[in-house]
């Protein structure tokens, strides 16, 4: 059998690196997605409205015609205080709400009207957040927004679409040893927020990839719709 080929958006550092390396490591065909192009990654920047349907055609053709698993991991974490200017705080709104879930979103639409073409079964596989749950902080309403949606998206595509074998995961990570992370708990007070984690200490991206590659490879798909949280007990529902 040809090994699966898999895109991994935002796949050049962190959780999206760790998944890359991880999925490769099974076999996959994995195609590396980055904002800017490099040796072996393709550049998209997804805060452009083409640049997901730019990227989709890229990773077709890397693959020979054929996508078998998309993961969403592409991701903007900045801070947007109420207190920007008007102009200011939409710009950024809308910035993140683009790159985080409109581009997800548009990949999605792509991956599902492509196995349909194709009569073949897909996986979806969607890096959201705690913050779909529990929201964040004053300074990232649109993180949150945005996280909330991605998940909202996800049990739409698994309820609509499971009959023709496509299937839908998410995984909801807390704090992660990533840059982004690294950032946000400097500006929340550093260690100090671990205090909020049962676990005492945040998650690594090599952890959040075990799930990533179990919901792309191996989940049942009995388990289609489901949100996998892995935060650290800082978050349970």
């Amino acid at each position: 059998m040809k090994p699966p080929v898999i895109l991994v958006t935002g796949s050049t550092r962190g959780i999206g690196a760790a998944l890359a390396e991880a999925l490769g490591a099974r076999g996959a065909a994995v195609i590396r997605h980055g904002r800017s192009a490099a040796p072996g990654v393709v550049g998209a920047d997804l805060a452009a409205p083409a640049a997901a349907e730019m990227l989709w055609e890229d990773a077709l053709a890397l693959g020979e015609g054929r996508i078998d698993v998309l993961v969403n991991n592409a991701g903007l974490f900045a801070a947007n205080p109420i207190e920007a200017s008007d102009i200011a705080w939409l710009d950024g709104w809308e910035e993140t709400l683009r790159i985080n879930l409109t581009a997800a979103a548009q990949l999605s639409r792509l991956a599902v009207k492509h196995w349909q073409a194709r009569g073949v079964p897909g996986r979806i596989v969607h890096v959201a957040s705690r913050a779909a749950y529990r929201g964040d902080s004053p300074a990232h309403w649109h993180y949150a927004a945005a996280k909330g949606g991605m998940i909202a998206m996800h049990k739409t595509i698994a309820r609509g679409y499971a009959a023709q074998g496509i299937l839908s995961f998410a995984v909801t990570p807390g704090f992660t040893d990533t840059a982004m992370a690294g950032d946000y708990l400097a500006s929340r007070g550093g260690t100090g927020l671990l205090a909020d984690i049962p676990l005492g200490r945040v998650a690594t991206p090599e952890e959040i990839a075990v799930i990533g590659v179990f919901c792309a490879l191996d989940a049942p798909p009995s388990m289609t719709g489901a949100v996998i949280d892995a935060n650290g007990a800082s978050f349970v529902r």
